[in-house]
């Protein structure tokens, strides 16, 4: 990694405590692992916070550590890109309940000495926000200039503004919605009993021996990444096309190219990811209801001085234009300053990862209004 802190620099920082999570527990002490990109003014006016979404992590433009791939947002983070590192300082950290360094299933629980597994605490969003706003502190950041996130990261910024409104001057949230659906916690549903049936999770407690539940990991993974894509997007890529065979073998191996890329997504993730915190993470997701938590929507942003700008994608079904239109339509309700695009894209709900230039000018020329 560059020693330019335009390029990235990573930290971890363990804070004592406690933080209050939703559920009733007190977590203590709390890992946070993250990375900064460029240089906080004087005033420490210019940080603007990066929100990951499910499986991310805080490498956002920056090299993953365990399989040497680019950063997953690399088009969007950087200098003279659109969340312009010699403008902005960017820090992203990895969510608590997570695998990259910050506490959650497979870090060490101090009382035992041993790995926490599923006895770590049940998270939400709101807590996860909450560890960032530890974070911040740590960092002598009272005021973000902006938060930035999609999908889940999406429901962070939201989170953020909803919970802590006097901290977030602006908040960009992509591709994303106030709650999860019931379709949405089916298809999670699917995952974890994936995991849960693979023999090797036995209650979670599999740290010890190397031998994860991989093959449930690898499933749960399969069967989450049919819904980031869209049915014309696989058409367009997959149709119907045999992998690497001339005709039908009339078997169960992968005859269909669809069933190797699924396949290689699948085996792919469970090199980088924990299934306990899969299992915690997509809960944190089930869980989020902005509604819910503050009465009505509207109340969630009512007297908010944020200013929002919302994005979604044409063909995402995960979270559908639908879900972001009725975010705004609640940010009029309340008064709260909301900008709202939806952009085409063939590509489904990841769309927001992928190249896409009508993004880039959304996100950089809402960021650069704000005066910075």
């Amino acid at each position: 990694m560059s020693d330019d802190p335009r390029f990235g620099l990573a930290r971890t920082v363990t804070m004592p405590g406690p933080l209050r999570l939703d559920g009733g527990a007190l977590l203590s002490p709390v890992d946070i692992a993250y990375e900064t990109y460029g240089t906080l003014n004087g005033d420490a006016g210019n940080a603007v916070l990066i929100c990951h979404a499910l499986t991310g992590d805080q490498h956002v433009a920056s090299d993953h550590p365990v399989t040497g791939k680019p950063g997953w947002w690399t088009r969007m983070v950087g200098p003279g890109k659109p969340i312009d590192t010699d403008r902005y300082f960017v820090i992203c950290s990895n969510v608590i309940g997570s695998c990259l360094g910050s506490s959650g299933p497979a870090t060490v629980n101090p009382a035992t000495g041993k790995p926490w597994g599923m006895a770590f605490p049940v998270i939400t969003i709101r807590d996860m926000v909450r560890a960032q706003a530890m974070l911040l502190d740590h960092l002598g950041i009272a005021r973000l200039y902006a938060v930035v996130g999609g999908s889940m990261g999406g429901m962070q910024a939201l989170s953020w503004a909803a919970t802590l409104p006097d901290r977030v001057a602006a908040a960009v949230v992509i591709a994303s919605a106030a709650r999860h659906s019931a379709q949405n916690i089916a298809f999670h549903e699917v995952g974890r009993q994936a995991i849960m049936a693979d023999p090797n999770w036995r209650e979670g407690d599999y740290y010890a021996d190397g031998a994860p539940p991989a093959a449930g990991l690898a499933v749960a993974r399969m069967a989450a990444h049919i819904t980031y894509l869209s049915e014309a997007g696989l058409t367009a890529k997959f149709g119907r096309k045999l992998q690497s065979r001339e005709q039908k073998t009339f078997g169960f191996d992968a005859d269909f190219q669809v069933e190797s890329y699924l396949r290689h997504q699948g085996l792919s993730f469970v090199e980088r990811f924990d299934a306990n915190s899969y299992l915690y993470i997509t809960r944190a997701l089930d869980y989020f209801d902005l509604a819910e938590e503050h009465g009505t929507l509207a109340n969630a942003f009512k007297g908010s001085a944020t200013r929002f700008c919302l994005v979604s994608f044409d063909t995402d079904w995960l979270y559908p234009t639908s879900e972001s239109r009725s975010i705004v339509h609640a940010m009029n309700a309340a008064g709260a300053a909301a900008s709202f695009v939806e952009l085409s894209s063939p590509f489904g709900h990841d769309a927001f990862l992928l190249e896409s230039p009508e993004l880039a000018r959304v996100v950089g020329g809402f960021l650069r209004a704000g005066g910075h």
